[in-house]
């Protein structure tokens, strides 16, 4: 999420993938995929650069997660399941009852 400023004042946080379009005119008017418009008072060079330093941040950490161990990267746990598939690809999320 970022964080903008509507024109009137009030800061609000905005999911960024759901940006279909912005404009500057002259006022900043961003444009979602599903028609809601917001008026905010950051330039259209500051969102771009907003957009731009969230989108990094996500890639950052993604990458920073692939490099600790999590609980999701154990070992590959055969599955039980279907017959012909291959259980070596088959990675155990949460333990089974048995």
């Amino acid at each position: 999420m970022i964080l903008l400023t509507r024109l009137n004042g009030p800061v609000f946080a905005l999911n960024p993938d759901l940006v279909e379009r912005a404009d500057s005119t002259p006022d900043t008017v961003i444009t979602l995929v599903d028609g809601t418009k917001y008026v905010v008072s950051e330039s259209l060079a500051e969102l771009v650069a907003l957009i731009r330093r969230y989108r990094a941040s996500v890639v950052a950490d993604a990458q920073q997660m692939v490099g600790q161990p999590a609980e999701a990267h154990r070992e590959p746990v055969p599955d039980e399941g279907a017959e012909g598939e291959d259980p070596t690809n088959v990675v155990q999320l949460h333990r089974r009852e048995r």
